[in-house]
């Protein structure tokens, strides 16, 4: 009785050719499963214990996108074993593109976002680069998916040309339309990969200055010296002259300073000599020069260059404060005035 059962015909195969391939597919399924938790299990307790993330990386790609194709071979291996006809043969064959195609995707979009993060970030955490490098990503990922629904539609004999045609001439229009915004996309793939600043950086624009907040795919926002939030399109800013002071190796100081008409040439011959110990007596500030440089219409004019090794700004400020006081008390000692305006009035009195 039960030999005959197995022999019955149902969809043009015998009800034992179901029952060889659903064991066959379940045993597969079962060795790929145990396998899996066995060797992956070894794998990333060995992966673990090395310094490189490429091992890692290649475990967890595997589990995404070759264990899953795994799986369908077991479902594919199972049902060669039936007859099947025409139609469901060739909706197995779209399923398996499909799947297939959906997989190679996964594996190149898992592979160039391992490969961004690695020579973006370098192993460093670092919250503003993985900010702006999740923006790249994300066009990324289009253009793959892109290319990938493409490619699907061609292998599945759909006409393809037709379509990318269609599109073309679309693209020309919504880029004509678009023109703003695309050139702030180009110009944040150009902040991102040139990198002339980056997030916590200080920068001025113009008669504009900040700190950078967030660098999106068409804007960046920086927090102005009063509190405000400037926003600037990417565009403007890759067409302005930026300046980077956190770059800033060195502060270059000119400062000028007037002293009296009074003041003798002995005395003049000292201040340079006064200015430049000050100066040099400051740890973390360079001497470059002092010169009497000008008879101007109140004073006799002096030129001073120094150098601060930092782009700290209240570094700046603190050194020439302390400038400004030591050579308030020098002159003071000895008796250098500092020019004020003044006017002196001649008066001729004639005797009647």
């Amino acid at each position: 009785m039960f030999q005959d059962f197995m022999q019955e015909m149902f969809w043009g195969n015998k009800i034992s050719n179901y029952v060889a391939c659903a064991g066959i597919i379940i045993f597969l399924i079962l060795v790929i499963s145990i396998t899996k938790t066995v060797i992956f299990k070894r794998l990333k307790t060995l992966a673990k214990q090395t310094a490189t993330t490429v091992d890692d990386f290649l475990i967890h790609i595997s589990e995404k996108t070759l264990i899953p194709l795994f799986y369908f071979g077991a479902f594919y291996i199972g049902i060669r074993h039936l007859t099947l006809g025409a139609k469901v043969l060739k909706d197995i064959k779209v399923v398996g593109t499909v799947f297939l195609t959906i997989c190679g995707i996964l594996f190149l979009a898992e592979i160039v976002t391992y490969s961004l993060k690695t020579h973006w970030l370098k192993g460093e955490k670092d919250t503003a680069k993985e900010r702006s490098l999740k923006g790249i990503i994300t066009v990324i990922n289009v253009i793959i998916w892109g290319l990938g629904i493409v490619f699907l539609l061609d292998n599945l004999g759909f006409k393809v040309s037709t379509v990318v045609a269609g599109l073309g001439i679309g693209g020309v229009a919504v880029a004509l339309a678009a023109q703003a915004v695309l050139g702030d996309l180009f110009s944040y793939f150009a902040i991102i990969l040139d990198k002339p600043f980056e997030i916590g950086d200080f920068i001025a624009v113009d008669t504009y200055q900040g700190t950078i907040e967030n660098i999106g795919i068409k804007t960046t926002r920086i927090k102005s010296l009063n509190g405000e939030q400037l926003v600037f399109a990417n565009s403007d800013l890759t067409k302005s002259r930026v300046r980077n002071y956190k770059k800033m190796e060195q502060r270059r100081i000119s400062f000028k300073i007037g002293f009296a008409y009074q003041t003798t040439t002995q005395q003049l011959k000292e201040i340079p000599i006064i200015i430049a110990n000050i100066i040099k007596s400051i740890d973390g500030a360079t001497f470059d020069r002092a010169h009497f440089s000008t008879y101007g219409d109140f004073s006799l004019g002096f030129e001073v260059v120094y150098y601060v090794n930092s782009n700290d700004y209240n570094k700046y400020m603190d050194f020439q404060q302390t400038i400004n006081l030591a050579l308030k008390e020098e002159f003071e000692k000895r008796r250098i005035e500092f020019a004020y305006p003044t006017h002196t009035v001649y008066i001729n009195k004639e005797a009647n």
